[in-house]
């Protein structure tokens, strides 16, 4: 078992993106952000892209707002040369990015106009992960041909469904590419005439239950992304083997519970298996106590021995307390143990939980010491 290094991480100028990933709600946006800003700190261009929802990394990094454009963070000690931008994905903006970038500004009105786009790259199912990707491949071509960043930290969205950050480029370049979207531009003539009759049949039931408008659509859409269909399954498929490049590195970011620590097991093993270069595991929100020796077993008799004989109820209280506590120490230093036990090539860092969010750069400057002590 190995102690995660994340300072040398962070320091060695060949590691050119971080990636964390995990569950939700066990600190992998705080987690980016901190190691974003400790990386700028001590001397690295580095821009933070968070697919979160929430808005906490906003306020942690003291932006009023984030948006598609990473945007420059205030208050960097910049002494040693780093700085530090960040920025929130916005997957329909990415998506109106990648049509108009790679379509005629016709065909580019038409798809944008088209209600069943607006639909798809609003609210599709791993639209948000596919623009994730897109994004990454956009912002290592700027630092690559600017030199604006030799750093991006990506926080990806909580997923459990087989990383769908790693699967959704293949599941949407298949939808684009699929033959449902090929078998509404197929006419009626050539080697599918004789399936005419099966494709007007099918087209009518899909009228019935989506209604004649709604398939319009879908066709018009069809029709005007033709040309674009190829495109998408490239750019994944480069975007991927540039996670796999010996300059990525991939953080797996869990909390002692059980929930979350089978969620990173599943994560590192399919990692491994992807070839993904897995950096470690940050076990994050580990509670601690500052009397390790007293049990929870020996606070509770002395509680009791006070609480009969009449004495100090504030000092049972307190016993009292800290016995929960160490409760909680004794069962998630077993599961963190047991996790450890079966996963003993991955290195690994334990974060105490603070008592209070972090909203500020000082509190993302104490996540950074932790992450690194």
């Amino acid at each position: 078992m190995t102690a995660l290094d994340l300072d040398a991480l962070i320091d060695d100028p060949k590691t050119r993106i971080v990636v964390t990933c995990g569950a939700g709600g066990v600190g992998k946006t705080t987690t980016a952000a901190a190691l974003g800003l400790r990386a700028a700190e001590r001397g690295r261009k580095v821009v933070v892209l968070t697919i979160d929802p929430a808005r906490r990394l906003a306020q942690s990094l003291g932006l009023t707002e984030l948006d598609n454009t990473p945007r420059a963070v205030k208050d960097v000690d910049g002494a040693n040369g780093g700085s530090l931008d960040a920025m929130m994905l916005d997957m329909k903006r990415t998506f109106d990015e990648v049509v108009l970038a790679h379509a005629t500004p016709e065909k580019a009105e038409q798809i944008l106009a088209n209600p069943f786009y607006v639909a798809l790259s609003s609210s599709f199912a791993g639209t948000q992960e596919y623009m994730a990707m897109e994004k990454l491949g956009q912002l290592h071509k700027q630092a690559e041909r600017t030199g604006e960043w030799d750093l991006i930290v990506v926080d990806t969205p909580p997923s459990r469904s087989a990383l769908d950050f790693l699967d959704a480029p293949e599941r949407l370049a298949s939808l684009l590419e699929g033959r449902f979207l090929r078998l509404l531009l197929a006419p009626a003539r050539g080697p599918l005439r004789l399936m005419s009759a099966g494709v007007n049949l099918a087209m009518s039931v899909m009228n019935k239950v989506l209604g004649a408008q709604v398939l319009t659509d879908v066709q018009t859409f069809a029709a005007a992304f033709d040309t674009l269909f190829g495109g998408f399954r490239e750019r994944a498929e480069k975007t991927v083997a540039l996670l796999r490049e010996p300059h990525t590195a991939f953080l797996v970011v869990a909390a002692p519970q059980n929930d979350a620590l089978r969620e990173a097991s599943y994560f590192t093993d399919r990692l491994r298996e992807e070839r993904m270069p897995l950096a470690g595991v940050v076990l994050n929100r580990v509670t601690t106590t500052h009397a390790p020796d007293l049990s929870a077993e020996r606070s509770l008799a002395a509680a009791e021995k006070l609480t009969e004989a009449g004495k100090s109820d504030l000092t049972a209280a307190v016993l009292l307390l800290h016995a929960d506590r160490m409760q909680q120490v004794v069962g998630e230093t077993k599961r963190a143990d047991r996790f450890r036990r079966g996963h003993r090539a991955i290195a690994t860092v334990d974060v105490p939980a603070l008592p209070d969010d972090v909203h500020d750069l000082a509190g993302l400057r104490t996540i950074g010491d932790l992450l690194t002590a």
